[in-house]
């Protein structure tokens, strides 16, 4: 899926938190970089249309949400910073309950991800309780439950943080993984410069602007910085 941000802007009261930003996301993982009050969090609810755009645009493959809401949202997988599952059942009843809402059977859904619960370390807590799991752990049946229904866009706002190193690395490289594998549109906001790979493609949000787009290599190259740390603290230092 293909999604295309045209001159969109947002205030809340007076203040303006997105600044007309355009930005144009294709198959595979774009890293949205930024700190904390960049914009990232209200550019997803916009994304996802629980924020009513109110300025610019916003189409997937063309069609905008109120043209083909449904259909758009059946493609759409989030993981949005907060947790959303029930804490009182268990991992297996959530990921069914959430198949059941795209007519999938418990059946076909574990089977379609058994591999991915595999790789997380899911498939021996299927019967714990969400309560009962640490919060790496709990990220990651976020993650697998988000893929049940096998979407091409896939949202995930700061999705590592307050998590151990290992869960960490893991579900980065597992989301790495899929975007290359499955022709899958990632989005990964991110306030976590180290977070970035030189393959990856990167917006640098700020004060609620677009500052770089582009694949890291090219940016490294047209900055000419180094890393990804430098990179940030260049750009960082021109918006100041």
């Amino acid at each position: 899926m293909e999604i295309a941000v045209q001159a969109v802007s947002h205030q809340y009261g007076s203040h303006c938190v997105l600044d007309n930003i355009s930005l144009c996301l294709k198959p595979g993982l774009t890293m949205l970089l930024g700190p904390n009050g960049a914009g990232k969090s209200t550019l997803f609810a916009l994304i996802t249309g629980l924020q009513k755009l109110t300025k610019g645009s916003i189409t997937f493959d063309g069609a905008s949400l109120s043209q083909s809401r449904t259909s758009i949202m059946a493609k759409m997988g989030v993981v949005f910073q907060q947790s959303t599952l029930d804490i009182d059942l268990s991992v297996k009843q959530n990921l069914s309950y959430f198949a059941s809402l795209h007519g999938i059977s418990t059946a076909s859904a574990l089977s379609h991800i058994q591999g991915l619960l595999d790789e997380l370390d899911l498939t021996s807590k299927l019967n714990t309780k969400i309560r009962n799991l640490n919060g790496g752990h709990r990220r990651r049946v976020e993650l697998a439950r988000c893929l049940i229904h096998k979407p091409s866009l896939l949202l995930l706002d700061e999705p590592t943080v307050g998590l151990d190193i290992e869960s960490r690395h893991l579900i980065l490289r597992v989301v790495q993984a899929l975007a290359h594998s499955q022709n899958v549109s990632v989005l990964w906001a991110t306030h976590l410069f180290e977070e970035v790979k030189h393959n990856n493609n990167l917006i640098v949000l700020s004060k609620g602007r677009v500052l770089a787009h582009d694949q890291c290599e090219a940016l490294l190259a047209k900055y000419h910085q180094q890393d990804i740390e430098h990179l940030w603290q260049h750009l960082m230092q021109e918006d100041s």
